[in-house]
């Protein structure tokens, strides 16, 4: 009688963190990154608004992860030390895309009716966050759902050809990612006024 347990990617992250430095640390890091990639995208993407650059900082990020995989262990936030480290290189990568060609750094951020003063940058990347952290937590099919409807803008036809369920269940699953990260983002303000 063998019980399936289900873990939240923050606690499979912890556990594979712990062992990344033995003998099977290639096959847990290959796990790592399954499970790290689509968030680190999203961070990147997020401020450098281009794809190919944020693919060439993720994968960057990685190879850096790899080099310092005995040190992972003992880095007591994952999340946030992931969160820095992937805005971080972007930035930087923006600053130095920005020098070879004549855009301005705020090309990717224009935004009339929007105020840029450092309060408002830093409650965006916090935002940026906690979004980023509740979509990892959703269960993967309501993440799926999520994505391809409000990120890559698929009709919920399309998406329930694609993952082969109803347009029904494809409402659900919307519904249940979008309820959950409302939630996240009103405990995030409830917290911090």
């Amino acid at each position: 009688d063998k019980k399936t347990v289900v873990m939240s990617n923050a606690a499979r992250i912890e556990v594979l963190l712990r062992g990344i430095d033995g003998r099977e640390g290639d096959k847990i890091f290959k796990e790592l990154f399954h499970i790290l990639y689509d968030r680190f995208f999203r961070i990147a993407i997020y401020y450098l608004k281009r794809e190919e650059w944020a693919q060439e900082v993720v994968l960057d990020i990685f190879y850096k992860l790899w080099d310092q995989r005995e040190k992972l262990s003992d880095i007591n936030n994952f999340d946030n030390y992931c969160f820095i480290l992937v805005k971080n290189a972007a930035l930087n990568y923006l600053e130095k895309e920005t020098k070879h060609t004549t855009n301005s750094l705020d090309e990717g951020f224009l935004n009339l009716n929007y105020e840029h003063t450092p309060e408002n940058n830093l409650l965006d990347e916090e935002l940026l966050e906690v979004y980023v952290v509740g979509l990892d937590e959703l269960p993967p099919k309501c993440r799926e759902v999520f994505i391809l409807i409000r990120e890559e803008g698929l009709k919920y036809a399309e998406v329930a050809e694609r993952l082969n369920i109803s347009v029904k269940t494809v409402d659900a699953q919307l519904q249940k990612a979008v309820s959950r990260l409302k939630e996240r983002i009103n405990n995030y303000f409830l917290h911090n006024e």
